[in-house]
């Protein structure tokens, strides 16, 4: 089997790595859909357009200006278009508490998915959230990945703090 080289390899220069900067789902109402993302998400409306044929397509980020990562919403009018799935967007929280209060939120408005749980060191501490067209949200503490996870590395490599008096 004789296997390609990729084009960048004759000039002995890796490509650039690719960055992730969207995801776009399917919403059968894009007004619900934005209010749970910034209810729950705290997103922001970046771009909002109506389509030719009549559709609407909302970006949505964590920032109106500048994000380098959004949802693109899509209208379509089908319900819930992600049911029993386990795929899902991950939002990283600054504390076990961020995560019971959006946790406590969601459950008085009928779509909390799963309570918070600690699924260990890897995982973390998270609860799902289902938004208006089924599609899964998930909010965590102590993961590998966000902000927490990244602090308390560097607090690993750098050793324990230590308090003179």
């Amino acid at each position: 089997m004789v296997v390609a080289a990729p084009i960048w390899y004759s000039t002995r220069m890796p490509p650039a790595r690719p960055h992730l900067t969207h995801v776009a789902l399917w919403t059968s109402d894009i007004e619900r859909s934005v209010d749970f993302y910034r209810k729950y998400c705290g997103l922001e409306v970046v771009h909002d357009r109506a389509e030719d044929d009549g559709g609407r397509v909302v970006w949505v980020g964590e920032h109106a200006n500048h994000s380098r990562f959004v949802i693109v919403l899509i209208h379509r009018p089908v319900e819930r278009t992600a049911p029993n799935s386990f795929a899902h967007f991950g939002f990283s929280c600054g504390s076990r508490a961020e995560v019971d209060e959006r946790a406590a939120i969601a459950r008085a408005d009928g779509v909390l998915e799963l309570e918070p749980r600690d699924a260990g060191p890897i995982v973390g501490y998270f609860c799902m959230l289902r938004d208006p067209d089924g599609n899964s949200v998930e909010f965590s503490f102590g993961q590998a990945l966000g902000p927490p996870a990244r602090r308390a590395n560097r607090q690993r490599r750098q050793g324990p703090t230590v308090t003179r008096r």
